[in-house]
């Protein structure tokens, strides 16, 4: 049997009761998802995945992260609802790769983890699952885990084996209705091109994990705790003076309004460029000084960035600035900063190491 997998949390519970089923069947994984989106969560949820596979003893094969084409069948469906036309689609692209699949490898029957997931509709997926089953010579076979209480015995074991719990399906379109209704940034689709890890980010989220899978093998006691905090994008950012735009790096949390801010450098002192609203220049040579490196410029500081650990850092050195503006050399003048930044309450998984 080929089983299409679509995420830990689902096929973790899934796998074992099918295990207890069909204690002889020979199985195996094909995660196939071109839905999840950004790759970084595809990474993530694949990360998770293999462990699973690998604690059930089944064989796991990846499909292409076909996203261009996931895109293209879901046109026209992206203000559909979740349960409506666009799962229905999804799905039916998944599994139809997932019999081609399976009539490839010599299978003779299919399934899928989405039948676990309480999100989705089970009548939906059975449907679905064995139209294209039909329509492939396969057999499907469509379990209902989540009766009798399957659904809490699902998260009860998501929890005991410290899963990675994402709180979106997967696709953009129902995490962009998710994150509207609660009138708040879709963070999970914002990266900087730098790959910047940021806290509460994807990003943050795969080390997390990485360092979890890392105390499991190392038989090391700890837990994950949840922290709340108060999170913050900056969405962009520019500064300029009379010669045009200039390289600037962007250290803080510093709530920009629509208005671009005027700031006059009043006095340069040992790399600091002081002014008004509780904002610093900083020169990259006393930036280099302060957290021991050796950028050669602020572009070059901009693709190679700092480490959070580092950023919060410097946040905490100078804690009387809102914001701290990275230049490769403060002249004094008049600069203009213009920027769109965004905070809200957010909540955050982190390690703790007993």
């Amino acid at each position: 049997m080929l089983v299409h997998i679509c995420c830990s949390v689902d096929s973790h519970y899934f796998l074992k009761k099918l295990r207890e089923k069909l204690p002889n069947e020979p199985l195996t994984g094909f995660f196939y998802n071109p839905n999840i989106h950004p790759y970084e969560e595809y990474v993530l949820r694949l990360m998770d995945v293999k462990r699973s596979c690998e604690k059930y003893n089944i064989k796991l094969i990846c499909g292409k992260y076909d996203v261009e084409n996931w895109l293209k069948i879901v046109k026209g469906l992206e203000c559909e609802k979740e349960r409506g036309k666009r799962c229905e689609v999804c799905f039916e692209m998944r599994l139809e790769i997932t019999a081609k699949k399976a009539k490839e490898l010599g299978e003779k029957s299919i399934t899928t983890t989405l039948f676990m997931s309480p999100k989705k509709s089970f009548e939906q997926l059975e449907e679905v699952s064995k139209k294209v089953a039909c329509g492939n010579n396969l057999e499907v076979l469509c379990f209902d885990f989540r009766k009798g209480g399957g659904t809490n015995e699902q998260f009860k074991l998501s929890r005991e084996e410290r899963l990675y719990h994402q709180n979106y399906c997967g696709c953009m379109y129902a995490l962009s209705d998710q994150r509207t209704a609660k009138n708040r940034v879709v963070d999970e689709l914002i990266n900087p091109i730098s790959k910047e890890i940021l806290q509460g980010s994807i990003l943050e989220r795969i080390e997390l994990y990485k360092n979890v899978r890392l105390c499991e093998k190392s038989a090391k006691e700890f837990k994950i705790e949840k922290e709340k905090f108060q999170n913050y994008r900056l969405l962009w950012g520019l500064v300029s003076e009379d010669r045009g735009n200039i390289h600037s790096y962007f250290i803080g949390k510093y709530e920009f309004s629509n208005k671009p801010l005027e700031v006059k450098i009043s006095k340069i002192k040992d790399g600091f460029g002081f002014a008004e609203n509780h904002i610093l220049f900083l020169s990259l040579k006393r930036f280099n000084e302060m957290i021991h490196k050796s950028y050669t410029s602020v572009k070059d500081l901009i693709f190679n960035p700092i480490t959070l650990q580092e950023h919060l850092s410097i946040e905490h050195e100078l804690l009387d600035y809102l914001l701290v503006v990275v230049l490769d050399e403060i002249k004094k003048t008049t600069y203009k900063i213009e920027a769109k930044s965004t905070s809200y309450q957010d909540v955050r998984e982190v390690l703790a190491i007993l």
